[in-house]
């Protein structure tokens, strides 16, 4: 994105704004996250260095984190047998949801 412009969509979705355009676009970049349902993003250089997100996204992004770090945890305390088996059958299921 360009620095002389102000908000700008990118190819994955998510509003992308500059931090020196950051101020002026703010508030519109903060509705968009709100009522558009759409993740925003400060950028430096053209690269991401802060996201923006809905309450319940942050909130679900909590969650996920607590329930990843209690799995590891459990599957790293079984047996390398068991855990491989594991392992392998949760990316089955992540690389096909619908099972």
């Amino acid at each position: 994105m360009a620095s002389d412009q102000g908000i700008q969509i990118a190819e994955d979705g998510v509003a992308e704004v500059s931090m020196t355009k950051a101020r002026a676009s703010l508030t519109e970049l903060i509705r968009g996250v709100r009522w558009g349902g759409r993740a925003g993003a400060f950028t430096e250089r053209g690269h991401r260095v802060a996201m923006v997100v809905g309450p319940d996204f942050y909130e679900q992004a909590l969650t996920d984190r607590k329930m990843l770090q209690a799995l590891t945890k459990a599957v790293v305390a079984e047996p390398a047998e068991k855990r491989d088996k594991l392992v392998a059958d949760a990316i089955a299921r992540l690389a096909d949801p619908g099972s």
